[in-house]
């Protein structure tokens, strides 16, 4: 009996092997080593509202032109994109007008709405001007993390920020991350990120949560540890600044399009040891958010462990990497 155990033990081993190694495999032959970026021809262009007209956007690889540029991703967003736009463009005027040398532009990179959310932001560009407000449409849907490559591949700004249409974040808080930012890369041509961070408020949070919801954070940010990244707590706070030298470097390498896009990024970035600092922002949840608390963590679970399995068998690799070495 102990022969015939150790026998389908050794069966099962010898499957599980064959298993993981034929996953490997698959993994190898199946998905590209560097991320395609498709971008459609329309996508190129963005809307002049005082003059019917398209202009084409400028890339990311031109030297700067501003000092910040504001990356929006909106998927039907009609009902609170306009909040979060107010308060944004009303710090960002006052903080233009008290200091002579800021200048900003803010990118509403619509993905594939299907209600009005590009009549809305359309209307601040026609306000505001396309100098300081210019919207993307983008053809599809691509998911969060695509939406805000594209409007990251287009902006013009010298710290670059993307911040969730939502208006969670106060956006004033800017200042803190400008500042964390500023003390890791003096100029834009250094490597930082200064990410907008609620950890701070986890146990307020708990204390509002339902149990399941305060299971499922706590399972998530374990995989995140021991999946992705370790040197920091909140991955997730859509209230990222990087410099304009390490978008570059971390864009052109993004893979993931959808949710755990965040996770993906601060993984390239400990990868590639960018200085990265973790700065406590004000949050407020707000209603309409388009996860669901089971499925949307089950699937972020899976991602961050693909996430890492593909760069652990070279199957995903860092375009930043292949450029050094050329």
């Amino acid at each position: 009996m102990l022969a015939f155990l150790l026998q389908v033990c050794c069966y099962l081993l010898g499957f599980l092997i064959v298993a993981a190694l034929l996953t490997v495999a698959i993994l190898l032959y199946k998905t590209k080593p560097y991320p395609i970026i498709t971008r459609h021809k329309d996508e190129k262009f963005y809307l002049d509202p005082k003059t019917i007209k398209t202009v084409e956007f400028p890339s990311l690889d031109d030297s700067p032109t501003l000092e910040l540029s504001v990356i929006i991703p909106a998927y039907n967003e009609e009902k609170r994109l306009p909040v979060m736009l107010d308060e944004c463009l009303t710090f960002l005027e006052q903080k233009q007008s008290q200091q002579a040398d800021f200048s900003y532009e803010i990118i509403v990179v619509s993905d594939g709405s299907s209600d009005a959310t590009v009549s809305v932001a359309l209307k601040y560009s026609k306000k505001y001007g396309v100098d300081k407000f210019r919207v993307l449409e983008l053809v599809e849907n691509r998911g969060k993390g695509g939406a805000v490559r594209l409007g990251i591949l287009s902006a013009r700004g010298r710290q670059l920020l993307f911040a969730d249409a939502d208006g969670a974040t106060k956006f004033e808080d800017y200042d803190k991350l400008a500042t964390a930012l500023t003390s890791l890369a003096p100029e834009w041509r250094q490597d930082g990120i200064a990410i907008g961070s609620r950890a701070h408020l986890e146990q307020e949070s708990i204390a509002t949560r339902s149990f399941l919801r305060t299971v499922l954070m706590h399972g998530f940010h374990t995989l995140v540890w021991i999946f992705a990244v370790r040197s920091i707590r909140d991955t997730q706070c859509g209230f990222k600044l990087f410099t304009r030298a390490t978008a570059r470097k971390l864009f052109s390498s993004l893979h993931v399009q959808r949710w755990a896009f965040d996770v993906e990024l601060l993984y390239l970035a400990e990868r590639l040891k960018l200085p990265m600092s973790e700065v406590a922002v004000r949050w407020t949840e707000i209603e309409g958010s388009k996860l669901s608390p089971f499925w949307s963590w089950l699937q972020m679970g899976i991602d961050l462990f693909m996430i890492w399995l593909r760069y652990m068998v070279g199957a995903w690799r860092i375009a930043a990497n292949q450029k050094k070495e050329n």
